[in-house]
């Protein structure tokens, strides 16, 4: 199920990889809104989208700060997304009586939506390229400090200057890893509230055993409205619902926000990710699935606790796993280096371009560092984090010790100039710090204790219990004990104190002698200190690879798109469905199959249906198409994204991608990787008919 995460192997998926190499007709491309793919849909598809038809589709599209995408439905401020994007959410909102994640949600009228508790939503307003302004602050001759350094501060400098005057949150986003940066502008929505949600069971019908794989019957969604100074927001850009959905074989357009992708890395970078970087987060996720498991085990409000943290350790460590899985295949492995190879190759004929070679050697000997350095900088800084759900440094995990570590270097990065801050502290992302900060979150003792204790174990046994810094932190005293008396003794559980705190200078920080504060400054400086040769190598990376970017730029023109950044992006496909074991694979499911798959299983978990579910059965037409697979270009942070007709109406919404589409990370194939979604028609038979949701129905379908 994707979000960041998603995806799982199996070696047989991958004979298909044979003629894996990209044709020219297939659908490839996570594209820039500001540089579509005209000419690739024009010559397949006899489809060109205006200019108006890509700014309704941009607008149309929300970025959820959790982890996800998402598009407007209604003029009245109606977004839908997945269940799973919301799942955090549903989790922070809820309580021992309320448990919104499993149980589901339905508000009857406006007054009975739900405030989140830290939730931001962002919407692309325009994108700029800044490319020559960033660029031209790193002068020849610098080190790799001053010129991260003087990057980081022309950055700040534009951020700020468009954050003062336009209003909108203005992020410059790194794009070709150097080649080029752009300033996208958002408009903030962060007053967001709940307005509808399914029981989990039926946002995720089948649990694991059907994850990944097709055919599926889930009615993954979420809908939230947003508001503006008490009210709902209006809306120009919302996204027409056609409740017929999509053909098979219809072209159609997807519009979210994909995570992160591989594809344009060097081969030595993706072999420090196969040998170092992808056994080291699944490590850190199969301590966490372990403990969280058993910890839900021992009670009914343990698991709801820690419900969704599970579901996502889970799903991060099926995604990963089978990651690895896949770059330890000769045959895709084959396969990138044909790839670098062919570019090698190209650059090498090009006297104008044959010294960029030595861009190659550059960014392996940066990676080199950068792995030497990894273990401190994981497990004491790692402010940028593997995935959404962002707990603190991995030595330091939980709540508390982020909380405390954001109002230390806030007090610290006040005191310099903007360009030199930490990007979390500039003032152009002060509104978005401020809402993390002062979340309303529930924090519950025994549950931070359990994952700060297991950190800290964790911690002691990577660096060894005699390790200077690990004595410094435990202060002789066994990883529980620590663990209670940080949790126990510090009063960053309410937001008052937070709030109190974040205003005062170091000094009186120091002052208050709080011990979680205490600790986060104990290690600031070795954190600090691991961050700053992490940025440096960095630095180095991004020179290089903007190199490598000027070469293919002039080599193959505006063809390519980047690697994902988590910003909005355009993908399109066919809805079709594919071969496998010599079988074809029907594109849709239906509500029939729904019931049939829950009747095969004895209607036992996780093929279970809800009781309302099976006494609704009569009213529903099981003829209804329910979930479909496309051949879209997505990976994880596609989550919610709307896909679109050529009319740009909502026919569907990305929940996921099938078993074959794990190889996406890396390199791009259609021959049977699948996007899949829930079907419009799906959502407008289910809302009426199950959940007795007639009005929230009426106003995706424009009816008064």
């Amino acid at each position: 199920m994707y979000k960041w995460f998603c995806l799982q192997f199996r070696c047989s998926v991958f004979l298909f990889v044979v003629g894996i190499t990209t044709s020219a007709l297939a659908d490839e491309g996570m594209w820039l809104f500001n540089a579509p793919p005209l000419k690739q849909l024009k010559e397949k598809y006899q489809f060109e989208p205006s200019p108006q038809w890509l700014e309704h589709l941009q607008k149309s599209s929300v970025r959820f700060n959790s982890g996800g995408s998402g598009s407007f439905v209604s003029a009245n401020g109606l977004v839908i997304t997945n269940h799973h994007v919301g799942a955090d959410t549903l989790q922070k909102m809820g309580d021992a009586q309320h448990n919104y994640l499993r149980d589901g949600f339905y508000a009857k009228t406006q007054a009975d939506e739900i405030k989140s508790t830290d939730l931001e939503l962002n919407v692309l307003m325009s994108i700029e390229d800044v490319t020559a302004r960033v660029t031209s602050a790193v002068k020849p001759g610098m080190t790799s400090d001053q010129a991260s350094s003087a990057r980081n501060a022309a950055i700040a400098a534009i951020e700020k200057e468009s954050k003062e005057k336009t209003g909108l949150r203005s992020d410059v986003v790194t794009l070709y890893q150097g080649g080029a940066y752009h300033l996208y502008r958002y408009k903030r929505y962060d007053d967001v509230r709940l307005v509808f949600a399914p029981e989990q069971q039926m946002a995720f019908f089948g649990g694991d055993p059907d994850n990944f794989e097709y055919p599926r019957y889930d009615l993954d969604i979420c809908l939230f409205r947003v508001y503006e100074n008490g009210q709902p927001a209006k809306i120009e850009h919302f996204l027409k619902f056609n409740s017929n959905g999509p053909n098979d074989g219809e072209l159609t357009f997807v519009s979210g926000s994909p995570g992160k992708t591989d594809r344009q890395l060097t081969l030595d970078e993706m072999a420090d990710t196969r040998d170092r970087y992808l056994p080291y987060v699944l490590n850190m996720f199969y301590r966490r699935e372990v403990l969280e498991s058993a910890y839900s085990a021992r009670s009914f409000e343990n698991a709801r606790k820690a419900r969704e943290d599970l579901f996502g350790d889970q799903n991060n460590r099926k995604r990963y796993d089978g990651y690895l899985a896949g770059l330890l295949d000769p045959q895709i492995w084959s396969a990138l280096q044909a790839r670098e190879k062919k570019l090698r190759d190209a650059i090498a004929r090009d006297s104008k371009f044959k010294s960029t070679l030595s861009a190659y050697d550059g960014i392996k000997r940066a990676q080199a560092e950068i792995a030497k350095n990894a273990p401190v900088y994981n497990y004491l800084e790692q402010e940028r984090p593997v995935t959404v759900g962002y707990r603190g440094p991995r030595a330091l995990s939980g709540n508390l010790f982020k909380y405390a570590r954001l109002l230390l270097r806030a007090a610290d990065e006040r005191t310099k100039p903007n360009g030199e801050r930490i990007p979390t502290f500039r003032d152009s992302a002060r509104e978005s710090l401020e809402l993390d900060l002062f979340s309303t979150e529930p924090i519950y003792d025994d549950y931070e204790i359990l994952r700060l204790t297991n950190s800290l174990t964790d911690f002691a046994s990577q660096f060894g219990a005699e390790n200077p810094m690990v004595q410094k932190v435990l202060a002789g005293k066994s990883p529980h004990a620590r663990a209670v008396e940080l949790v126990t003794g510090t009063k960053l559980k309410d937001v008052s104190v937070r709030k109190d705190l974040y205003i005062k200078d170091v000094a009186a920080l120091q002052a208050a002698h709080d011990p979680m504060i205490d600790l986060a400054r104990m290690i600031d400086g070795p954190a600090r200190q691991a961050r700053k040769i992490y940025d440096a190598q960095d630095e180095i990376k991004k020179q290089a690879y903007a190199e490598i970017a000027k070469a293919r730029f002039a080599m193959e023109g505006a063809s390519t798109y980047p690697d994902a950044t988590f910003t909005l992006r355009l993908s399109y496909g066919t809805v079709r469905g594919y071969e496998q074991d010599g079988k074809q694979v029907p594109a849709f499911t239906d509500f029939a199959g729904l019931y049939q798959r829950a009747s095969e299983h004895d209607n036992q978990p996780p093929f279970n249906l809800p009781q309302r579910w099976i006494d609704k059965k009569a009213n529903l037409n099981l003829s209804t198409k329910f979930n479909f697979v496309s051949d879209a270009d997505i990976i994880g942070g596609n989550s919610g994204s709307p896909v679109v007709n050529k009319a740009n109406e909502f026919v569907g919404i990305i929940f996921d991608g099938n078993i074959q589409s794990l190889v996406l990370d890396c390199i791009y194939t259609d021959t049977q990787a699948r996007a899949v979604s829930v079907d419009s028609a799906a959502i407008i038979e289910a809302l009426r008919k199950v959940y007795d949701a007639g009005a929230l129905a009426d106003e995706l379908e424009g009816r008064k």
